[in-house]
C-alpha cells in the first residue's frame, strides 16, 4: 500500500473526524524532512476529490466518495429497492432511508449495511437525480374541497393532493391522467393536477385504455406515420420479382392463431433422399417497406414492439403494413426474406442458404385446422397433408435433439380469454398447445439460429437475443430446496449445464412437487434480454440465438433483416460497421426495456379481464393449486389459469407459520401444511378489477 493510500485510509477512518494539518503530523508521526511529502499528498487528495477542507481548514473524507447512482423500486408498504449498474444485487430502503423518492426515480444512494447471510445490503438515499414518474394513472378520490389521486402502480405508495382548482371535470371514482406539480417532501404528500380524465372504469374500454395511459404506450401514430405508410404500394411491383428468387409458384403456407392479422411467418417443406429434409422459412421482408431513418422507421424503434392487449392490439407499425402488404396473406404476392435449411434425419443442418424472395402463399391455416388433420384425421388435398406430414416428422426430429442437447421447456399454461361484443369477459379457458404450435415453433427457433450463426462468424454487428447462465447463489439455494423434497441436482463450482435442469424436469414429472420445483426453477433463471454480445441462450441451451422471424411486431427482427441483407450484398463498409456497433448499443437496451413494459401492460389487461369474470362468481366454489407462498397469504391457480389470493386471515381453522426457505406455511396448532402445488378447495370472496386483485377464502386441502 502506498503512503497515499495509508494517508487516505486513516482520514476515510475517521470521517468523523476532520484534522487540522498539525494534527495529521502529529497523529502518522511525520518526521521533519516528511512534512513536504505530507503537503503534497493532502494537495493531491484535494485534487482528485477523495477529501475536503472543512471552513476551519481541517480535512475530511469526501463522502460523494461512497455515493452511487441507481433506480429506487417503491413497494406499497413505504419501503423499496434500489437497483444500481454498480453492483450484482439490490439494496433494501427503509421507510425511513427513502428520503422522498418515489417508484423508479432515478436516485443517489450509500450504502449504510453491508449484505449478511440472512439480510441484503441496506441503503439510504441521499438525493433525487431524476424523476421518472411525471404523471401518473389513477383513480380520483373526491372531497368537498380538494381531492386524491390513488395511483394504478401500487408501487407508487403516496396518494397525490389535488386541489379544488386543478380538478379539472374529474367525478367521484373516475380513472384519471395526473400530472405531478410538487413532488413533495418527508412528511408531505406530492401535489398533481388533473390533465386527462378517462372516465369510468368499466365503461367499455376504459379499463384497457387505463393500463395503455400508464404505461404512456404510443397507441396513436403521428399523422406523418400515417401519411407515409398510405402512400406505400399496395401491391408488390414487377420491379421488385426481377430482383428476387421467385417462389410464387411453391406449395408456402401459414399456420397462426385464429385471431392473427399480422402474418409474419410461412412455411415450405420437401423430402428428399436418406429421409433429409429441405425447410423454407419465408419471412416478411418489412425492411423493404420501412427505409431506415424514416419516420415510419423512428416511430417503430419508438415502440419496440406490438403490444397486444386483452381486447386489443398496440401495433409496432400502421395497419397498412402490419395487417396490409407486409402482411403474408394467402394468394398475394408478398416480398420475403427466406431462410432455407437441409436438415438430415438426426436434425442437424447440413448446409443452408439465405435468398431475398418473392413468395405468394396458398393456404393461410390455423392451429387448430393443422392439429385437426394431422391428429384428428380431417381430410385435405393430398398434396397439403403431405407438406404438414412432412412438417410433423421434422419438427418432431428438431424437437427431440434440442431435448437431448438440454432445451428447457416449462409447462406453465396460458390462457385465452373469450369476449362479448361489450369486450365483457365471457369465458375463460386454459390455452393448450397443439403438435401445430410445436412446429411453428420449432420451425422459428431454428430459422432464428440458424441466422445468429451465420451473423456471428462474419464478425458483424449485431443484436443477438441472450439468456445468460444463472446467478451461482441462486442455484445453490435452489439445490438446497430440492434436497429437501428429496431431489438432487448435479453440477460443480464451474457453473450449471441447462440439460442438468432439463433431467430433473423429466424426473418429477406426475410428481406432487412438479409444480413447485418448476416454479423456483423460472425464478432461480436470469431474464433474456437483447444484447450487442453474443453470451448464448442458457434456456435453449444454444450458442448463437436471435430474433428474426417476427419483424412485423418486434424491433430487433427487423434490424437483424437489415443487417443480414447488408452482408449479403456486401454492403457494411467500415463506416456502417462503426454506425451498426454503435446504434446496437443503445437499440439492445431500448427494445428490452420496451419488452419489459409490454409484458408487464398486457399481464396486467389480463388480470384486470380475469378480475371482471370473477366479480361475476362470487360466493361460487372452485378447485385450484397452491401458485405460490407469501408471508401474507396463499396464491391459488384455478383449473382456468385465474389467480386469487387467500389471506390467512381467511383462513379460519389455525394461525399459520410462513416458512420462507421451503415456500409453505404451517399451522401453529394441528401442524397442516401447504406448499406449491397442493391441491384445494377455495370460495371466490371479493375481486377487484381496478386493483387487479382477487380474494378466495380457502375452504379445504384436496
Amino acid at each position: 500500500m502506498t503512503r497515499k493510500e495509508k494517508l487516505l485510509n486513516f482520514i476515510k477512518d475517521n470521517k468523523f473526524t476532520p484534522f487540522s494539518y498539525n494534527e495529521l503530523a502529529l497523529m502518522l508521526d511525520v518526521r521533519e524532512e516528511d512534512l513536504y511529502e505530507l503537503t503534497r499528498l493532502l494537495d493531491e487528495l484535494l485534487s482528485d476529490k477523495k477529501v475536503t477542507l472543512t471552513k476551519k481548514k481541517r480535512y475530511k473524507y469526501n463522502e460523494e466518495n461512497d455515493l452511487y447512482d441507481g433506480e429506487f423500486i417503491g413497494h406499497d408498504k413505504g419501503y423499496g429497492f434500489i437497483v444500481s449498474k454498480d453492483f450484482e444485487k439490490d439494496f433494501f430502503v427503509s421507510k425511513e432511508n427513502r428520503k422522498n423518492a418515489l417508484n423508479k426515480d432515478v436516485v443517489k444512494f450509500k450504502i449504510i449495511r453491508q449484505a449478511s447471510d440472512e439480510k441484503r445490503a441496506e441503503a439510504e438515499i441521499v438525493s433525487v437525480l431524476e424523476r421518472k414518474n411525471q404523471s401518473v394513472v389513477g383513480t380520483f378520490c373526491k372531497n368537498k374541497n380538494f381531492g386524491f389521486v390513488i395511483a394504478d402502480d401500487k408501487k407508487f405508495d403516496k396518494d397525490i393532493f389535488i386541489s379544488k382548482k386543478n380538478c379539472s371535470y374529474a367525478k367521484d371514482k373516475d380513472k384519471v391522467v395526473c400530472q405531478i406539480i410538487d413532488f413533495g417532501k418527508e412528511g408531505r404528500k406530492p401535489e398533481g393536477k388533473i390533465v386527462e380524465v378517462i372516465g369510468d372504469f368499466f365503461d367499455k374500454g376504459n379499463d384497457v385504455l387505463s393500463v395503455i395511459k400508464k404505461y404512456d404506450l404510443p397507441y396513436i401514430f403521428p399523422k406523418k406515420v400515417i401519411e407515409d405508410a398510405k402512400i406505400i404500394n399496395k401491391e408488390v411491383g414487377v420491379d421488385k420479382i426481377k430482383e428476387r428468387l421467385d417462389l410464387r409458384d411453391k406449395l408456402i403456407i401459414t399456420i397462426d392463431g385464429e385471431d392473427a392479422k399480422d402474418l409474419d411467418d410461412a412455411i415450405s417443406i420437401s423430402k428428399i433422399e436418406d429421409n433429409t429434409y429441405i425447410l423454407g422459412v419465408h419471412i416478411a421482408d418489412v425492411s423493404s417497406y420501412v427505409k431506415e431513418g424514416s419516420e415510419i422507421d423512428k416511430e417503430a424503434y419508438k415502440r419496440g414492439t406490438s403490444v397486444y392487449l386483452a381486447d386489443r392490439v398496440v401495433p409496432m407499425l400502421p395497419k397498412e403494413l402490419s395487417n396490409g402488404i407486409c402482411s403474408l396473406h394467402p394468394s398475394v404476392d408478398r416480398l420475403a426474406m427466406s431462410v432455407f435449411m437441409t436438415v438430415d434425419s438426426k436434425g442437424n443442418i447440413i448446409n443452408y442458404d439465405f435468398k431475398e424472395t418473392v413468395i405468394n402463399s396458398k393456404y393461410r391455416m390455423t392451429y387448430k385446422e393443422v392439429t385437426d388433420i394431422l391428429e384428428n384425421g380431417k381430410k385435405c388435398d393430398k398434396k397439403l397433408y403431405s407438406l404438414l406430414s412432412n412438417m410433423k416428422s421434422l419438427a418432431e426430429i428438431l424437437r427431440r435433439k434440442r431435448k437431448m442437447r438440454g432445451s428447457l421447456d416449462f409447462d406453465f399454461p396460458e390462457c385465452k380469454i373469450i369476449y362479448d361484443e361489450n369486450n365483457f369477459p365471457v369465458e375463460i379457458t386454459k390455452y393448450n398447445l397443439t403438435i401445430a404450435n410445436y412446429i411453428i415453433e420449432e420451425f422459428m427457433l431454428l430459422a432464428n439460429e440458424t441466422v445468429a450463426e451465420y451473423i456471428y462468424w462474419q464478425n458483424k454487428p449485431m443484436i443477438y437475443r441472450i439468456h445468460e447462465e444463472p446467478d451461482p447463489e441462486k442455484i445453490d439455494k435452489f439445490k438446497v430446496f430440492i434436497k429437501n423434497l428429496g431431489y438432487t441436482l448435479k453440477g460443480g463450482n464451474d457453473g450449471i449445464h441447462p440439460k442438468t435442469l432439463l433431467e430433473l424436469l423429466e424426473k418429477i414429472k406426475g410428481d406432487k412437487s412438479e409444480k413447485i420445483i418448476q416454479t423456483i426453477m423460472l425464478r432461480s433463471l436470469m431474464k433474456a434480454r437483447y444484447s450487442p454480445e453474443n453470451k448464448g441462450h442458457f434456456g435453449l441451451s444454444s450458442k448463437f440465438y436471435c430474433h428474426f422471424t417476427s419483424p412485423i411486431r418486434r424491433y430487433p427482427d427487423l434490424l437483424v433483416h437489415r443487417i443480414l441483407k447488408k452482408i449479403l450484398n456486401n454492403e457494411l463498409n467500415e463506416n456502417e460497421i462503426e454506425r451498426y456497433t454503435s446504434y446496437i448499443d443503445k437499440a439492445a437496451e431500448h427494445t428490452s426495456e420496451r419488452e419489459r413494459i409490454a409484458e408487464q401492460s398486457e399481464r396486467e389487461t389480463e388480470d384486470i379481464k380475469k378480475a371482471i369474470y370473477m366479480s361475476e362468481r362470487i360466493g361460487l366454489e372452485f378447485e385450484g393449486i397452491v401458485s405460490s407462498v407469501t408471508g401474507f397469504g396463499i396464491f391459488v391457480e384455478l383449473d382456468n389459469t385465474v389467480e386469487g389470493l387467500v389471506r390467512y386471515e381467511n383462513i379460519y381453522d389455525d394461525f399459520y407459520i410462513y416458512d420462507e426457505k421451503n415456500h409453505s406455511v404451517t399451522g401453529e396448532r394441528k401442524g397442516k401444511r401447504y406448499t406449491i402445488g397442493d391441491r384445494v378447495l377455495i370460495k371466490v370472496i371479493n375481486s377487484n378489477p381496478q386493483l387487479m386483485e382477487i380474494d378466495f377464502e380457502l375452504i379445504k386441502k384436496i
